[in-house]
């Protein structure tokens, strides 16, 4: 009878502006993923332009008349350049979320790196005054920097400031946070809004925006109680912290204990770094999770899809593919809106499985579509169902998932590595993707999608074997579980290694 009218209570207003606040560094990733997409064309041509290279339109007769034109070599190079780079900012910053969390707290450490998302902005909304290219490059870079420590920060702030019923749930909103973005995105960079030959550096610089908007609303926002009393040992902190972001007469003695025992436990371990991180065989099993999670989530084809929809969608003969991708944003943010509800019922793993499998079906689907397109016409509306159904399937576990369980799978001393070693491991795998889509569907055409049909059934099978259910287990239990799984599969002279350590 109590519990339902204490899970209301959790959602106070502090709480509501904080997490809301944190997820505007989300959504500005998202944004920088859904950016680039529509205005293909148009920069692509300013490429053209700014490197004086010939990019004619070429009128070909196919029954009906339509325009298409022929992309330099080098063009497609630096457009491939501008997707990608993104990425790999992103990859390079990941490894430091663990440190500048810790350095500065989660809270200063957000204020901080906003600086990086307003110099790429300017960098891209600045470019026409230079060479396109390379500024908009540098540009990208500069918020993928921005993004992987992002796409970081959010979800430890939010994992630590929200109570274990409903972590999973407010886990979901970084994800939401970035499909919202996508959408944003994907709208005004419509060829009547931004998506123009005179808006386009302004879409792009629009990046900064939220960035501004979240620094101003951080100083009303709490420091995360976690870090208050692990970090900087302050237990009266802590407690007002958790008062503010529960409610006036909340008891926090609960939390203070969990937190207490984390401590003691991370006091034990000491603060893990990444080397330590693969070294120990405590560690081995929950970072085998994390990585392929993350791995599944970019190697499962999404952000092919969100990169070059509009590609995609025009060689499926869809007659307006840039409102087929707007559709595909919005079927995305109604999905992810659907998981906040069903996370924390059906359980993380249920959730994930279930996404994978459907996904890995849509691909078959998919690349059977695009297969028999000249053949039967009617294959490109199956194929724009196929591909609303993956995103679907994607947003139900995969999409939201990996982000937050990474922080539900390691304590205190080793889940600034952790993270950071996850975010490596996202980002790496988003810039192979970025890079080589292109190139891997003119080299396969229509049986790209077979490829991730193949990774996402490995990625079920892995899920159904290995990763563990985290739904409303503290951090201190899911631990325990990794233990007793591991414990159960070891040798004899294994046990006798990790005897003294689990037996206290």
């Amino acid at each position: 009878m109590d519990r339902k009218p204490q899970n209301q209570k959790n959602l106070t207003g502090t709480l509501i502006l904080a997490v809301f606040t944190a997820v505007l560094g989300s959504l500005q990733y998202g944004y920088g993923i859904g950016v680039i997409n529509a205005p293909q064309k148009v920069i692509e041509r300013h490429y053209a332009r700014v490197l004086d290279l010939p990019m004619d339109d070429v009128v070909v007769q196919n029954g009906n008349e339509t325009t298409e034109y022929v992309v330099p070599p080098a063009v497609t190079m630096y457009w491939s350049l501008s997707v990608s780079v993104f990425s790999l900012g992103g990859l390079v910053s990941s490894f430091f979320v663990g440190w500048i969390a810790d350095k500065l707290g989660r809270i200063k450490a957000m204020m901080a790196v906003n600086s990086l998302a307003v110099l790429g902005s300017l960098l891209m909304g600045l470019a026409p005054l230079g060479q396109a290219h390379a500024l908009v490059i540098a540009g990208r870079l500069i918020t993928g920097l921005y993004c992987g420590l992002s796409s970081g920060l959010v979800p430890i702030y939010i994992g630590e400031i929200s109570p274990t019923s409903l972590r999973g749930a407010l886990g979901t909103l970084h994800q939401f946070g970035i499909v919202c973005g996508i959408l944003i995105s994907q709208i005004v960079g419509l060829d009547f809004i931004l998506g123009t030959k005179d808006l386009w550096p302004v879409l792009l610089g629009l990046s900064g925006v939220p960035s501004v908007i979240q620094t101003i609303l951080l100083f009303f926002c709490p420091e995360s109680p976690r870090y208050a009393y692990i970090k900087l040992g302050k237990e009266e902190v802590a407690k007002r912290i958790l008062r503010s972001i529960r409610a006036p007469d909340y008891d926090p003695a609960k939390d203070i204990e969990e937190m207490k025992r984390e401590k003691e436990e991370a006091a034990r371990e000491k603060k893990v770094s990444i080397i330590e991180l693969f070294r120990s065989p405590n560690y081995r099993q929950p970072l085998l999770v994390s990585l392929v999670l993350h791995m599944s989530q970019q190697f499962s084809g999404i952000n092919g899809i969100f990169y070059y929809s509009t590609s995609i969608f025009t060689k499926s003969g869809i007659s307006q593919p840039v409102y087929a991708t707007i559709g595909v944003g919005a079927v995305n943010t109604i999905s992810t809106i659907v998981s906040v509800f069903v996370v924390e019922k059906a359980g993380r793993r249920s959730l994930f499985l279930t996404g994978l499998a459907g996904m890995c079906i849509c691909a078959v689907i998919m690349t059977i579509a695009l297969a028999l397109l000249h053949a039967h016409a009617w294959m490109s509306y199956l194929c724009m169902v196929a591909i609303f159904l993956f995103v679907i399937f994607f947003e139900v576990g995969p999409g939201p998932i990996p982000w937050f369980i990474v922080a539900e799978l390691f304590s205190q001393g080793p889940r600034p590595a952790a993270m950071a070693v996850s975010g490596f491991c996202n980002w790496t795998c988003n810039f192979i993707i970025g890079m080589t889509f292109q190139y891997i569907a003119e080299a396969c055409g229509p049986y790209v999608f077979i490829i991730f049909a193949i990774l996402l059934f490995g990625f079920t099978v892995f899920t159904y074997f290995k990763v563990p259910e985290t739904k409303g287990k503290s951090f201190e239990e899911i631990s325990a579980e990794f233990r007793k799984k591991k414990l159960k599969g070891l040798k004899s002279t294994e046990m006798e290694y990790l005897g003294s350590s689990t037996d206290a």
